[in-house]
């Protein structure tokens, strides 16, 4: 049998890498209460982080590592096609040579993790899903500010970031939310 051969955004490994490992993750947060007991949060997304080590070695072997390395001060997210993962979207997290390098002999690993938002031209600004009731407007919350509605995902922080007030105030804000690090869908969180 014929394996696809490896590729990323304009780069195709002469041949593929000699192992690799596909790790399937979760962003969850762990929030520690009284007596050694514990509340796990599901943050949202799942994805998947690809792990390999290979060699490219002859008398271009250098200048085959050089051209990946440039590939990976690219940035961005880009197609990878791989004999053991279904092509996908993935960023180039990481590339190391994990031996000195010879003339005609590099070793490497390398990390890739798949774009989950299957996003077409990097990040564009949203609500998030969350809601936003203003003042005046029903569900708003008097002079002081809007109430922004949780939804699965929510931190304080990135609510504090997405509207550009200091997380202190948010906290001091919201005296009815009694842990900071715990918030769930459907609270509602006022902005000072």
């Amino acid at each position: 049998m014929r394996l696809t051969p490896m590729r990323y955004k304009n780069y195709t490994w002469p041949h593929n890498p000699e192992t690799y490992t596909v790790e399937n993750r979760r962003r969850v947060a762990v929030h520690w209460i009284p007596f050694g007991r514990c509340v796990f949060q599901e943050l949202g997304g799942a994805y998947r982080v690809l792990r390999g080590e290979g060699v490219f070695s002859g008398e271009n072997a250098y200048d085959q590592f050089r051209q990946l390395e440039a590939v990976f001060r690219e940035g961005g997210a880009g197609q990878l096609v791989h004999p053991v993962w279904s092509t996908q979207r993935a960023y180039f997290i990481s590339l190391k040579a994990t031996e000195q390098p010879l003339p005609d002999y590099v070793r490497y690993s390398f990390e890739f993790w798949e774009d989950c938002g299957g996003y077409d031209g990097g990040l564009t600004e949203s609500d998030g899903g969350g809601t936003l009731s203003l003042p005046g407007r029903p569900g708003g919350d008097g002079p002081g500010g809007a109430v922004h509605t949780v939804r699965k995902g929510d931190t304080l922080w990135g609510i504090a970031r997405r509207y550009g007030v200091p997380l202190t105030d948010l906290i001091a804000a919201n005296p009815q939310i009694k842990n900071p690090n715990l918030i769930y869908p459907g609270n509602e969180v006022r902005l000072p």
